[in-house]
């Protein structure tokens, strides 16, 4: 990679900064690598002078190292499953509600009550999309706690 370029360029408001290939003053020697540059723009004090642009930095890696950004590029993020819940007629209604909230993190009472009528009136309620390890514990926990439910891939949207 290359090594950090350090320096400042003056402007005025007045001024268009369009350097040439090649001036002394240009950030750019020879053709010009946007990867991995940093730039800051800085006002000066005082009177009527413009402001300050940083020289462009460029990101030093040591070879043989990704970067934080190809690292969290490379993993591969868990597609989502959906938790569904069966309806069944075993269970009153206050308990299927009481379980939820106490198996789905940030499950509120209003989203509970609408996910227990849904399974109640339509066979079935999605209950979270979240991934599959995720969506297996919750789907275990409402078994452990004797209420119909499966996974299933979200595919197609959310």
């Amino acid at each position: 990679m290359e090594t950090a370029i350090c320096g400042r360029l003056s402007l005025s408001p007045s001024t268009v900064f369009n350097p040439k290939p090649g001036e002394k003053h240009s950030p750019c020697k020879g053709p010009c690598i946007t990867r991995g540059i940093l730039m800051a723009l800085s006002a000066t004090g005082g009177g009527k002078g413009g402001g300050v642009l940083e020289r462009p930095v460029i990101e030093k890696t040591t070879p043989g190292r990704e970067s934080e950004f190809d690292l969290r590029k490379s993993r591969k993020t868990a597609p989502p499953y959906r938790v569904i819940l069966h309806n069944d007629n075993y269970n009153k209604r206050e308990y299927v509600v009481q379980v939820l909230m106490k198996v789905i993190p940030g499950m509120t009472l209003d989203n509970a009550v609408n996910i227990m009528q849904e399974a109640h009136y339509n066979g079935l309620s999605v209950v979270i999309i979240c991934a599959q390890a995720d969506a297996e514990d919750h789907c275990m926990q409402l078994r452990g706690n004797g209420l119909l439910s499966s996974i299933e891939p979200a595919s197609g949207g959310c």
